[in-house]
């Protein structure tokens, strides 16, 4: 088994879609007007769907604006200076850069739609060992 991607479903694919292009640097690769994928270097992938793809799996399956429960985790260079790069943009900041118990430097927010976005940094040299290897964003 493969872990492929993380699929979000939104009632405005285009506001997400952008949100996560400004956030991450990304760029996004449409496939029809209600799907669309960012892709990073090391092949993980945030799907982003509007609500007319779920009918497609399962009738009210998945609700938009609905997240209670997942942060979506993004590994970036430098997390205090992608706070200060989103300063202004991202709207709802949960916390600022921290330091978690486990070694990582997280800046926690909401993107439009209220989902929890998590972009971290390793910081001790446990963390920085278990990411060894691994591409950053930003």
């Amino acid at each position: 088994m493969h872990f492929v991607s993380i699929r979000v479903i939104t009632g405005d694919v285009p506001r997400l879609v952008e949100f996560y292009e400004r956030a991450t640097g990304l760029r996004a690769t449409w496939f029809t007007e209600d799907f669309a994928e960012l892709t990073t270097g090391r092949g993980a992938t945030l799907a982003i769907a509007g609500t007319r793809t779920v009918p497609l799996f399962a009738p009210d399956s998945a609700r938009p604006a609905d997240n209670h429960s997942v942060i979506t985790e993004f590994l970036v260079d430098d997390v205090d200076r992608v706070h200060r790069n989103l300063s202004g943009f991202v709207t709802d900041l949960v916390s600022g850069p921290t330091t978690m118990p486990w070694g990582n430097r997280s800046l926690l927010f909401r993107d439009p739609d209220g989902n929890l976005v998590n972009f971290f940094t390793p910081v001790t040299e446990a963390a920085v060992e278990k990411f060894a290897g691994r591409s950053r964003l930003l």
